[in-house]
């Protein structure tokens, strides 16, 4: 029987998303006839709207905006898809079409985000069902991949625990598809299915309903002492508790969320907040539930407020348990005890307990393409075509060569040395432990540059950590050209949030395990200033860091900022 969505009085009156929705028949608007009209490479803005619920985005490349503009051309429009691949695993197969999907139909690159999925930028408007129909046959599809519903699943990588992994993977794969829309609109728009929906009021989103949620929502599953997914960064974290190597449970944390609005101080990250532990029986039922409270309560009026961490922060935390306990008509237990160590990766080869092995290869800021002098994305590609494992996706853009079996190292090994194809040892640990969203020159939200300008700015930096004989030390570092927080800046031991072109804010003191926020330390600086401003501070951390210490506590420690557990104290 479904269930009756009765939503609460909002703040105001519905945002146009929430007409958007209203009127899409489910998410199919008029996506059918304007993805098939010639006169435009662009899409309507109610239509654009809607393709995020089927994964994709319209954008166009700013860096030839003002020229087309002379010329009196329209935008060089073209859409970004991504993949949903919960737990970031894919087979060899599907690597090798997402591959074929980046030359063919892309820019010539794969992007792997931090939500362990893959984008494809630059496909146009007319090779979009192409694209679509033939990431299908490969039992890869972009439902749900953004949109105000629950997004890609994460999990971690965590090679080192095969038997438990394996299983926490599983979790992951069957909330993301438990959590799924149940519109047949993806499958009628771009797979040619039958057309089940025929104008008449039917209840189609049991769990949804016709509006979805007021916005997207985020979950991920840890496994510690690994917290790589960041588990408090999202709408949902599971963080899985295993007493005699066995996974029993998990607790449950709430309310995390990275985006916030530059000069609204009534948006902020937040962390996510404990409230229990379940039974991993009960996982499922408890997410869904979860996720109603959202639909049912969350801000429909004002977007950028709209998140779960303010439906929560609006109500109080009790209130939350309160209606958790009533919906699922049992209370949640006491948190166990758990530890986290880091959350970047461990890179090079890793032997499993099951005896297979595992390579972890840095990718920089998650971009495969060939290089000048660095042939990754074909190198990759003969990988693919000897593997008989799987490949994960990692939550820090990184990817994993996973499950190789003992007789099949040696020829992966080869290759990787063929393509010069390395764990990344001969850089820097900063650079290692850097992440940097997509940013110009497809985003359009972007207001600097963050993929393109990092890798520079990490060269700078690292010739003073040098002189300091920081080199090997681990600092995360993060940047994003613009507050919604796509790289996770926010958490940053070192962030740097876009504020205009070629000037960022600088955020300090977030915990190298990503249990802490960091804080805004300098405003609307470029890079000469960012470079006086850290260099004393990492002299000091050189000379004054106590035994293990790492960069973000001892900037809090030395009073550079305090230390952020709450959101709702980032911006004071």
């Amino acid at each position: 029987m479904t269930e009756k969505i009765v939503l609460p009085s909002q703040p105001g009156k519905p945002s146009d998303v929430e007409r958007i929705k209203s009127e899409s028949n489910y998410l199919r608007g008029t996506l059918e006839e304007t993805m098939q009209n010639p006169l435009s490479s662009g899409i309507p803005d109610d239509d654009n709207r809607l393709m995020k619920f089927h994964g994709s985005y319209l954008q166009d490349d700013r860096d030839l905006r003002n020229e087309r503009q002379k010329q009196k051309l329209e935008p060089a429009y073209q859409f970004m898809a991504r993949v949903r691949t919960p737990g970031g695993a894919a087979t060899p197969a599907q690597w090798l079409v997402m591959d074929e999907m980046g030359r063919k139909y892309g820019n010539g690159s794969l992007k792997l985000t931090t939500r362990q999925a893959f984008q494809v930028h630059g496909i146009l408007k007319w090779n979009m069902k192409k694209y679509m129909q033939e990431i299908h046959e490969a039992l890869l599809d972009c439902i749900a991949a953004c949109g105000d519903v629950n997004r890609n699943v994460m999990c971690n990588v965590n090679p080192n625990q095969s038997q438990l992994h394996e299983e926490v993977y599983t979790w992951s794969v069957k909330l993301s598809e438990h959590l799924l829309p149940k519109t047949q609109a993806y499958h009628e728009l771009w797979l040619d299915g039958e057309k089940v929906y025929d104008g008449q009021e039917k209840e189609v989103e049991p769990m949804y309903g016709a509006l979805y949620l007021p916005r997207k929502f985020k979950i991920g599953i840890a496994i510690p002492p690994s917290n790589d997914i960041d588990v408090f960064s999202q709408d949902i974290g599971f963080i899985a508790i295993v007493e005699n190597n066995k996974l029993i449970g998990f607790n449950v944390a709430v309310g995390g969320g990275m985006g916030m609005t530059h000069g609204d101080t009534a948006t902020y990250p937040q962390l996510g907040r404990l409230v229990g532990y379940i039974p991993k029986e009960r996982l499922l039922e408890t997410a869904e539930k979860i996720l109603t409270i959202q639909r049912d309560y969350g801000n429909r009026s004002v977007r950028k407020n709209a998140r779960f961490k303010y439906t929560i922060d609006a109500r109080g935390l009790d209130w939350f348990k309160e209606e958790l306990h009533q919906r699922l008509g049992w209370e949640l237990e006491e948190t166990r005890k758990y530890s986290f160590n880091r959350t970047g990766d461990e890179f090079g080869w890793i032997k499993g307990e099951d005896g297979k092995w595992h390579f972890t290869l840095f990718i920089q800021n998650g971009r495969v393409r060939d290089f000048e002098d660095y042939q990754l994305m074909t190198g990759l590609r003969e990988i693919a075509k000897v593997h008989t494992g799987l490949f994960r996706l990692t939550p820090n853009q990184n990817l994993l060569i996973a499950d190789v079996a003992p007789q099949k190292k040696r020829v992966i090994d080869a290759l990787l040395k063929k393509y010069k194809i390395t764990d990344g040892a001969h850089y820097s640990a900063l650079r290692r432990n850097s992440i940097a969203c997509v940013s110009l020159p497809t985003c359009g939200l972007a207001m600097a540059e963050a993929e393109r300008y990092l890798p520079t700015l990490i060269t700078k930096i690292d010739s003073i950590l040098e002189e300091f004989g920081l080199l090997e030390t681990e600092i995360g570092i993060r940047m994003s050209g613009c507050p919604n927080g796509c790289s996770r800046a926010a958490m940053g031991e070192i962030g740097f949030i876009g504020k205009g072109p070629g000037k960022y804010n600088l955020y300090l003191g977030g915990d190298f395990t990503g249990q802490r926020l960091n804080k805004i330390y300098r405003e609307n600086i470029g890079e000469e200033e960012i470079l006086a401003i850290l260099r004393p501070i990492f002299e000091r951390y050189a000379k004054e860091r106590e035994e293990q210490e790492h960069f973000g506590d001892f900037v809090i420690r030395q009073g550079y900022v305090e230390a952020v557990t709450d959101g709702r104290y980032f911006h004071s």
